[in-house]
Parts: structure tokens; C-alpha cells; sequence
């Protein structure tokens, strides 16, 4: 009796161990989390992709039947590079910065038509698509003065794309721009022809103000002339004698503040005693 009462008690206890193994192993093989900021699409292998989208918290499922596949729902950056040709033919590199993330209620769409990494087969595609009959429309010049407006045609576009393939684009803009070596070459060249154009300009204005001067001093001089001329006429040569006298008074000024000119009296005989008696007898000596 104490055998088989040992017995059922040992089977009692297996039993309740192997439900509570069993139990332990629940949430590690029939339930799966979905974190902040992601969602799960289901992949039934009865019934195909389940439109329902799980989202954040603990979800049950069946091994081998079911599996989840999770999807980032936050923003995400991308950086788009391209190469294109305007519409005067000249080459422009251009970098288009989006910020996107998948349509939740088109999660299933996309986990069947493009896949987890749906941003790498969709987003380069439809940038460069885009990018490129955009500026396909515009003069390279036109780029940087119509800079605004070529941004939101671009913006536009890529966010109508994008909705096609159930991706919300939250912002798109232009952040580079350059061009090739040889419309920056021209740009140079173009700008060294109008500051050359400019001083030409002011190379022609200078002469012209200059004529206009030369043509009323010479106006001046002329009416002048004539005032004198009839100034004498009417007074005789009074006239001159006193410019005569104004002029002779000017240069002695002039002569009298230089440090180099020294007055002499009229009479030549203040030369002949500058060297003292010596040479006033030296003289008759020769004469005898």
C-alpha cells in the first residue's frame, strides 16, 4: 500500500512538473512583444499575410504557423544623391533629403509587394524619377534664382509618389546643389565680363566729365577774355597795369618766403666791393 500510494504521488508530482515546463514555455514560444515605435504584420502559412497590424504590447501566436514580421513606424532620414542634366544641357548634382515612414493601415500592402526593407527598393527610385524631370524643365541659372519653387515642385512630386506605395513623407527638401566645372568656369568668366563691362563704364563717364569740364573752363576763360577786352576798350590799359602790379606783387611774395634768393641793390658797384680793398687794388697793379 505505502508503494503504490508513493507511486501516485511521484506521478503527481511529474505531471504537475511537466504542465508547469510546459506553462514556462508559453511565453517563449506562443507570445511576442512589439516595442514603442514598431508594428507586426503576421505571416499565416494557411492563410497568407493577415490584415490586421498588431500593435505595441505582448501578442499571442502559434509556432511554425504563424510568424511576425515588424516594421519601424518612427521617422526616418534618408539622403538621396543625383546626377541629372538641365535644360541648356548642363550637368548639376543635387541632394534631396526626405523624412519618411510607412502608412500603418498599409502595412500589409507593403510587406507584400515590397518587403522589410521596402525604403531601400521604393525611396532611390522615385527620388531620382522625380529629381530628374524636374530639373529637366529648368535652366541651370533658373535653379538658383527660382531655388524655392523648384523645391516644392520637386517636394510635390515625391510625396505624390510615395503615396502610391503607402509611405508618408513628412518633409522633402534640397539641401546641395553644384554644378560641373564648366558652367562654374562660365559663371567666373561671365562675372569677370561685367565687372570689366563696369569699369568701362565708369572709364566713359569719367571722360565725359571730364570734356563737360574742359568745355565750361574754356567757356570761362573765353568770357573773361572778353570782359578784358572790353574793360580795356572802355578804360584804356589801366587795367593791365594793375594785373601787372597784382602779378609782380604775387612773385615777390613767392621770392620773399624762400630761404634760396638773395636781394641785391640796383647799383652794379655793390659787386665790385664785395671782395673788400684787395681787389680794388689788385687791379691798377695790372693796368701798369
Amino acid at each position: 500500500m505505502a508503494g503504490a500510494g508513493t507511486e501516485k504521488a511521484l506521478t503527481f508530482i511529474a505531471r504537475a512538473g511537466l504542465g508547469l515546463a510546459g506553462l514556462a514555455a508559453i511565453p517563449k514560444y506562443f507570445l511576442f512583444d512589439v516595442d514603442g515605435g514598431e508594428r507586426a504584420v503576421m505571416m499565416n502559412q494557411v492563410t497568407g499575410v493577415e490584415n490586421e497590424v498588431r500593435g505595441e504590447g505582448t501578442h499571442f501566436f502559434v509556432p511554425l504557423l504563424m510568424k511576425p514580421n515588424w516594421f519601424d513606424v518612427r521617422l526616418r532620414p534618408k539622403l538621396i544623391p543625383a546626377t541629372t542634366g538641365t535644360k541648356d544641357l548642363q550637368t548639376v548634382t543635387i541632394h534631396c533629403r526626405m523624412l519618411f515612414r510607412p502608412a500603418v493601415e498599409g502595412l500589409p500592402t507593403i510587406f507584400k509587394t515590397l518587403g522589410i526593407d521596402y525604403d531601400e527598393r521604393i525611396l532611390p527610385s522615385i527620388a531620382n524619377e522625380v529629381l530628374k524631370a524636374t530639373i529637366a524643365q529648368y535652366n541651370a541659372e533658373q535653379l538658383l534664382t527660382h531655388r524655392e519653387h523648384v523645391s516644392r515642385e520637386i517636394r510635390d512630386g515625391i510625396v505624390q509618389r510615395a503615396n502610391q506605395f503607402h509611405i508618408i513623407m513628412d518633409d522633402v527638401s534640397m539641401t546641395h546643389l553644384t554644378y560641373g566645372k564648366e558652367f562654374a568656369k562660365a559663371i567666373e568668366e561671365k562675372q569677370v565680363a561685367e565687372q570689366e563691362a563696369e569699369r568701362q563704364k565708369f572709364v566713359v563717364q569719367r571722360s565725359e566729365q571730364e570734356r563737360q569740364a574742359t568745355v565750361i573752363r574754356s567757356e570761362g576763360e573765353a568770357e573773361a577774355a572778353q570782359m578784358i577786352s572790353k574793360a580795356v576798350k572802355e578804360h584804356g590799359s589801366g587795367l593791365i597795369e594793375i594785373r601787372k602790379i597784382d602779378a609782380a606783387r604775387d612773385i615777390a611774395e613767392s621770392l620773399a618766403k624762400s630761404a634760396n634768393v638773395m636781394y641785391l641793390p640796383s647799383d652794379q658797384q655793390m659787386l665790385l666791393n664785395v671782395g673788400g680793398g684787395g681787389g680794388a687794388a689788385a687791379r691798377p697793379q695790372q693796368a701798369q
